[in-house]
């Protein structure tokens, strides 16, 4: 089955660290496009041009009919669009962050280590419709898991059929206010 794996969140939450992990647990992740890393090892940094060699590879994807995973942001987000209509199993792995706050720290740290920087102001637009970002992409997945990452990934809710369901007893505040929004939708 071809699948299209879109692992999603706000800038700092976790993407790449749960794409890891993910790696360790599935087989069928595919092609792995994340926009960062392409910058880094092919366009110098340059995230525009990283950009541009990432959509390439999502269409050489689409077109070959192969599985592929997408770390994004969601924000500006179409590739799902297109992958349903070509026939797509798709799933969402979502990470969220309580806070603004959180993601700027979590930039910051990343910097500190070497990694890459977002400029705040495009952190705090992508936070602030961060929800409509999701529940844009929600109605092309056949399946989605949200996780928390305050200390590790502990998945606390799923999409189903069309249902959004909290999972565990664990209910940060991100994962309520996406159920609150999603149910005024």
């Amino acid at each position: 089955m071809k699948t299209f794996t879109i692992i999603g969140g706000v800038n700092g939450a976790g993407k790449s660290s749960l794409t890891g992990v993910l790696r360790g647990q599935r087989k069928d992740l595919g092609v792995v496009i994340d926009v960062d890393k392409i910058a880094a090892a092919k366009a110098g940094g340059d995230n525009l041009k990283g950009g541009k060699i990432a959509v390439h590879c999502i269409r050489d994807c689409l077109e070959k009919g192969v599985c592929f995973t997408q770390e994004t942001t969601l924000n500006g987000f179409t590739t799902a669009k297109r992958a349903s209509a070509a026939g797509y199993y798709i799933r969402l792995f979502y990470v969220g962050l309580d806070s603004l706050d959180e993601s700027l720290q979590r930039i910051e740290n990343r910097v500190a280590h070497g990694g890459h920087t977002i400029p705040a102001d495009t952190v705090k637009r992508r936070f602030a419709s961060r929800w409509a970002a999701v529940a844009e992409v929600l109605p092309y997945c056949d399946e989605a898991v949200f996780y928390d990452n305050y200390n590790g990934f502990v998945e606390v809710a799923e999409y189903r059929n069309g249902e959004f369901l909290l999972k565990g007893d664990y209910r940060p505040a991100w994962v309520l206010e996406l159920q609150a929004y999603l149910a005024e939708q």
